[in-house]
Order: structure tokens, then C-alpha cells, then sequence
């Protein structure tokens, strides 16, 4: 058994990769524990992307570790701007009494992708009532 014994380095890997998993287990026992509303979902997944993209950036990390948090964070964005294409996202977050357009200008998105959803929000109220 002692040839299956982890070496000092392997030892780091294991080390910073804990770092870096308590934040994802910590995301999906979030989405899995109740059904997360809509509103919830989008701060939630952007505190994720902040997290994951610090962890990519810090140098304390092994290039092997930062790397596959780049991969990560890629796969993960490239399912998060999903949310982009459903109107109900946008109409939920704009209508959340605790984020309205506020929550997007403070997390510095885009102006064009507010001033769509401002509008979605402004067509469907137009169009149902």
C-alpha cells in the first residue's frame, strides 16, 4: 500500500482543490436543498463567478488548479447565459421588490442587456394588462 502512499505535492493539489470545491458544494447544496426562486438564482450564480474567477486569478494556486477553474467557470458561463435568452429570468429579477434594475447596475452589467430587460418588463405589462 505504501506506493499508493500521496506525495508532498499531491498533497497541494489536495489542499488548494479543497479551496475551491467547498464553494461549488456549497453552490449545489444551495440549488438542490428547496427550489430556489428566479430571483435568487442570478445572485447566486454571479457570486459563484466572482468566487471562480478569483480563484483563477490568484497566484497561490498551482497553473494546473488555475487552469481547471478557467475550464470550470467557462462551463459553467456557458449554461449561466442561458438565463439570457428566458424572458421570465429578466422579468423576474426586475420585478424582485429587493433588486429591480439596481441589482444589475451594481454588479456592473452590461447597459444594453438592463435596458432589454427594463423593456421585456415594460412589453409584457403592456400586452397582459
Amino acid at each position: 500500500l505504501w506506493r499508493y502512499e500521496l506525495e508532498d505535492n499531491e498533497w497541494v493539489i489536495l489542499q488548494q482543490l479543497q479551496d475551491i470545491l467547498k464553494i461549488l458544494k456549497d453552490a449545489t447544496l444551495y440549488f438542490s436543498r428547496a427550489t430556489p426562486n428566479l430571483a435568487t438564482v442570478i445572485p447566486a450564480m454571479d457570486h459563484v463567478d466572482k468566487m471562480l474567477t478569483s480563484y483563477s486569478c490568484n497566484k497561490k494556486y498551482l497553473p494546473s488548479i488555475r487552469s481547471a477553474v478557467r475550464l470550470a467557470k467557462k462551463t459553467l458561463n456557458r449554461y449561466y447565459q442561458l438565463t439570457d435568452k428566458s424572458h421570465t429570468y429578466r422579468i423576474a429579477m426586475v420585478l424582485h421588490p429587493q433588486h429591480k434594475l439596481s441589482y444589475f447596475k451594481a454588479a456592473h452589467w452590461l447597459d444594453e442587456w438592463i435596458q432589454t430587460a427594463d423593456q421585456l418588463v415594460r412589453e409584457e405589462f403592456e400586452c397582459s394588462y
